[in-house]
């Protein structure tokens, strides 16, 4: 009993003791946390060991720092640094719940160019349970203040302090080792960064991911043109040839490329309560004129819509930490589908977008990508019931966009982005056509009813396009950018699924996203079963169009090719094959999604696979963060000038309308607008 009474006497009234009580509830917090808060797999014995004990060296490290200071001063920056690591553990609960991933500094750093509407999704999903992570600080304070805890004014010896750091830095090289021995290259291979979290901690994370984020500042600084080579010489070497027989079959045409936002694969031909979700899509999914693709995945990282966009333009994977077009939009030089379309083919490109321009640089971006045209949110008329979410709701923006896009000269390359179907999924009362789904998870129950409305836009639209004849000379393009149900979400996945389960196998075959190509006339269309990403639709499209690109720096094939490599890489560096798939250390039968213990021919096989994958990010990593295009382009390419576009909307509306070309759809309707044949029920437009 005696030592019972030292002991509460020792933690409650000297500074060591303090310490002790702060850093024990920072590590079971942190613990709980991660048990509950983050989907880290631990899967193991070793690996719920080090989930376990990886808070201790990094709080015992950080929060050791007060204890140099005398007097009271020592217990208040204790408590005031404990604060700021739970500040940070709250804030990547809050970005982990909807996005899956946890900040970097590359996220944060351009947060301003995701407009204040990720603030508010973010605030949307709050949980009050996500408060308990303050609720010892709170604790303690209310024992100082009480005085249960008594503060010591005594020093601390230096050698103490001194001891305590040093043993806070050998417990982090032990931890580290320990995850080295149970995962090899987990700094130097790794590109799911829930590996860091689970092995090191999420305070090691933050340190890894600065780490890295100023080693790619310094290898842009440090990068010739010798770097090049290594890039150029894996491409040449697994270079695919693209299908003959669709060589050209579109050439000459316009490009429409429509950005399904949100939009996963399972919502064509999906109904809820005997009512198809996507009807519109539905049809031109099955037309004989489209060629759909129902093994297509997305492959974004934290870029989310941005990586997308990369991917897209590019033939570029998105950054394994942060947005490449946040981070680098501005200072890159690309070899963009604008600027080959444009230089190749004599087209006029453009985007049009109901949200801010500033979103994911956006505005910037598109420069170095070479469009001619950007029509964000300003070339707009905004009124509060036009807009929702992240921007003009996507009737009234199809609505409003014709009377641009039929000044625009033909051909034209033209991006259209929907977002009315984005997180959080609401859509107000009167445009509520379809019913919620009745999962009990309100960030997926809405998510039929935004995906309805944007189907019905389509529908609205393409109705117009065939109304004035575009339809016949015009290549249109639907893609789903990402995914709309995050993986934190099994139980309702599960149920709208109805199946049984949902498991991480489930979750990444869930990645799939519609990809078609819809042209009257010419197009051999029909439901293709290559298995491919994103990374592959431009080496695709500009087959269709009759494009050269084998001199181009691109990680994808034609998906279109009998010869293509159909192993699609995620980010993280799991992957999906026609046979295989990969999530985290496991291995899944695709067909089956039975788990395999492979033997050691098919581990040889796999492991050839995961090369080959984690070879293709790496190099077009290195190629992004090195702006390593500034040392090549094809003998026909002039490198794009940003400062050559103007998206102000005075110049840019004076270019379209003072001067119409004759091939555009407005002069070749005797000069006379369209947007009469545009009909919307969008009640927001009704007189």
């Amino acid at each position: 009993m005696e030592h019972t009474k030292s002991f509460f006497r020792w933690l409650t009234q000297t500074k060591l003791g303090f310490f002790t009580i702060v850093l024990v509830l920072f590590w079971l917090k942190t613990y709980f946390i991660y048990l509950t808060k983050f989907n880290l797999g631990a899967v193991g014995p070793m690996q719920q060991f080090l989930l376990l004990i990886n808070p201790i060296p990094s709080g015992m490290l950080l929060l050791g720092i007060g204890l140099f200071f005398k007097g009271r001063k020592s217990y208040w920056i204790i408590l005031v640094i404990d604060f700021l690591l739970t500040l940070w553990l709250f804030a990547n609960i809050l970005y982990y719940r909807e996005f899956s991933n946890f900040l970097s500094f590359s996220i944060i750093k351009t947060s301003g160019s995701t407009s204040d509407n990720l603030g508010k999704s973010i605030a949307g999903i709050t949980l009050a349970s996500d408060f308990l992570a303050f609720a010892d600080i709170a604790v303690i304070i209310v024992l100082l203040a009480t005085k249960v805890i008594k503060m010591d004014v005594r020093p601390l010896k230096l050698k103490v302090n001194l001891l305590i750091e040093a043993l806070a830095v050998s417990l982090m090289g032990l931890n580290l080792l320990m995850a080295q021995n149970d995962r090899s290259g987990l700094l130097t291979r790794t590109f799911d960064n829930n590996y860091i979290v689970k092995y090191l901690g999420i305070n090691e994370y933050a340190i890894y991911d600065g780490y890295k984020t100023a080693q790619t500042s310094a290898q842009m600084a440090k990068a010739n043109v010798s770097d090049l080579k290594s890039v150029r010489n894996y491409l040449k070497e697994n270079y695919v040839k693209p299908n003959p027989s669709y060589t050209g079959v579109a050439k000459g045409k316009n490009v429409l490329i429509i950005h399904l936002e949100s939009f996963q694969q399972f919502l064509i031909g999906y109904k809820w309560k005997g009512k198809e979700v996507t009807p519109n899509l539905n049809k031109i999914y099955h037309q004989k004129d489209t060629i759909s693709f129902d093994n297509f995945f997305n492959q974004v990282g934290q870029g989310k819509t941005s990586d997308a966009e990369m991917m897209l333009e590019n033939s570029l994977y998105g950054l394994q930490s942060g947005s490449a077009m946040s981070t680098y939009g501005t200072s890159n030089t690309f070899e963009s589908a604008p600027a080959i379309l444009h230089q190749q083919a004599g087209y006029t490109t453009a985007v049009m977008h109901g949200g801010a321009g500033s979103f994911w640089n956006r505005n910037n971006a598109y420069k170095s990508f070479g469009y001619q045209y950007f029509m964000p949110l300003s070339f707009y008329q905004n009124k509060p019931s036009y807009y929702i979410g992240y921007g003009l709701k996507d009737k009234i923006f199809f609505d409003q966009s014709i009377k641009y896009i039929e000044r625009l000269p033909q051909p034209f390359y033209l991006k259209m982005i929907t977002v009315t179907n984005h997180y959080p999924y609401n859509i107000d009362k009167k445009n509520q056509t379809i019913d919620k789904t009745n999962t009990g998870d309100e960030t997926v129950d809405g998510y039929v009813q935004t995906a309805h409305y944007l189907d019905q836009a389509i529908g609205e639209f393409m109705r117009w396009m065939k109304k004035t004849g575009l339809d016949k000379k015009t290549l249109v393009v639907f893609y789903g950018d990402h995914y709309g149900i995050s993986g934190n979400h099994h139980k309702a996945s599960a149920e709208l699924l109805k199946k049984d389960s949902f498991n991480d196998f489930d979750n990444l075959q869930f990645q799939r996203v519609p990809l078609m190509f819809h042209m009257m006339k010419g197009l051999k269309g029909g439901i293709n079963h290559t298995y491919g990403g994103e990374i592959d639709v431009l080496p695709t499209l500009l087959n269709l169009l009759g494009i050269k690109d084998k001199d181009t720096i691109q990680f994808g094939y034609d998906l279109l090719s009998k010869n293509a490599p159909q192993i699609v890489a995620q980010r993280n560096g799991d992957f999906i094959t026609p046979e295989y798939s990969k999530v985290g250390s496991d291995y899944y039968d695709t067909k089956t999604g039975e788990r395999i213990k492979p033997n050691k021919k098919l581990k040889e096989k796999l492991t050839a696979i995961s090369n080959t994958v984690t070879t293709q990010l790496s190099l077009s990593d290195r190629v992004i963060n090195g702006n390593l295009l500034r040392f090549y382009k094809p003998k026909w390419f002039t490198r794009v000038k940003p400062k050559d576009y103007d998206y102000n909307k005075a110049p840019s509306l004076k270019r379209l309308f003072d001067d119409p070309s004759k091939t555009s759809l407005w002069y070749q309707n005797h000069r006379k607008t369209t947007q009469k044949d545009f009909k919307t029920d969008a009640p927001e437009l009704k007189k």
